[in-house]
């Protein structure tokens, strides 16, 4: 069994022995996943780089777990193979993103 379908059946045993899927349809869990991600944006809200990169791992950790549990939920309630969606996903940004233009760059894929 994958790391990644470890976590997921961890998730989804927690989450099954407290009743609570009948609460995680698709938006609610990516409603959720939004809400974390802005919490994981709030550690670092109104600092400078330099002090962004001293912020508290444990904040950091700790809402990034977040992220990550409401992401493979979401991923295990749509079917979603998380491996298999990351790999094309990097395909296709390999296609719009190569590295003779790309390299060094922060332009979007439409501005190389």
């Amino acid at each position: 069994m994958s790391e990644i379908r470890e976590l997921i059946e961890a998730l989804v045993a927690f989450r099954d022995a407290r009743d609570w899927q009948q609460f995680h349809d698709s938006k609610n869990l990516a409603v959720a996943l939004s809400i974390e991600a802005a919490e994981l944006n709030e550690v670092f809200l109104w600092k400078d780089v330099k002090a962004s990169e001293e912020v508290d791992k444990a904040k950091i950790k700790e809402e990034l777990a977040d992220v990550f549990a409401y992401a493979l939920l979401l991923a295990e309630k749509n079917g979603l193979d998380v491996k298999e969606i990351i790999l094309e996903k990097i395909a296709k940004n390999n296609e719009k993103y190569p590295v003779d233009k790309s390299k060094g760059s922060a332009k979007k894929y439409d501005e190389l």
